[in-house]
């Protein structure tokens, strides 16, 4: 099954560009290659782009709070696992004290950091961070991998706080929604939400289907209109029913 998320807002959108980012600087910076880690590196300063704004820090905040007061609100439930609920408390509770813990606007210590910031500058021009251009970084790319994986992970640390947010946040939204079996007949599917607020949508295709969801929606509705690919690989209208399971989550 294929995944596909939507996300109804600007701030679930953030959140999703961010952990898609996390995880590919995961995925690098466990490889060996000066040329894996120099994107691993490039990673952090996307990351750095998508997280530059000043409320992103309070937002999680107050959202792992409002998590934390709902999650509460479950204890005296005798259907709630006592053991499961008290295990996603504390991860919220140590989640929460570690991004307090951190200091300035998300990603300060890197751009006090000449050095980090030269780089950065030169990465944003096509072929700027050549050899001829930043010596000093192709001397440290000649650094063992792991000296080079140590040096990474220690600019990044500051910033894993955040993304255990997100993950906790992240989380915790798609387990909100029930899925419901569907099928989007001549590859089409509308639905009217009528008013009702969501915060995203997941869709679940067979990938053997090879169909493609392309997808929009509001607060009104939701319309998903199925295509494929053809040799070209450009988007052509899906031939026939396709069905799918829907997800609409909200906290």
């Amino acid at each position: 099954m294929i995944v596909y998320e939507y996300p109804f807002n600007e701030r679930i959108r953030t959140l999703l560009r961010l952990e898609d980012l996390y995880e590919k600087f995961r995925f690098f910076i466990q490889q060996d290659h000066p040329l894996q880690h120099h994107v691993a590196l490039a990673t952090i300063y996307e990351m750095l782009e998508v997280a530059g704004r000043a409320d992103l820090k309070s937002e999680l905040l107050q959202e792992l709070e409002r998590q934390k007061q709902t999650l509460n609100g479950f204890k005296s439930n005798p259907n709630v696992e006592a053991a499961s609920l008290d295990a996603i408390l504390s991860e919220i509770e140590k989640t929460s004290s570690a991004l307090i813990s951190i200091q300035g606007k998300t990603g300060q210590h890197i751009r006090d950091n000449e050095w980090l910031m030269s780089i950065r500058g030169r990465t944003i021009i096509p072929g700027g961070a050549c050899e001829f251009d930043l010596p000093s970084y192709h001397a440290w790319q000649q650094q063992p991998a792991a000296q080079r994986r140590s040096d990474i992970s220690g600019w990044f640390a500051p910033l894993e706080p955040m993304f255990g947010a997100i993950n906790i946040v992240l989380r915790l939204l798609r387990e909100s929604g029930r899925a419901s079996k569907i099928v989007a007949t001549a590859g089409s599917y509308q639905q009217m939400l009528q008013g009702r607020t969501y915060q995203m949508l997941r869709v679940h295709l067979d990938e053997k289907l090879c169909a493609i969801p392309e997808i929009s929606a509001n607060k009104y509705v939701l319309w998903i209109r199925f295509t494929s690919q053809g040799g070209d690989l450009k988007p052509k209208p899906f031939e026939g029913d396709v069905p799918f399971e829907l997800t609409l989550c909200n906290f």
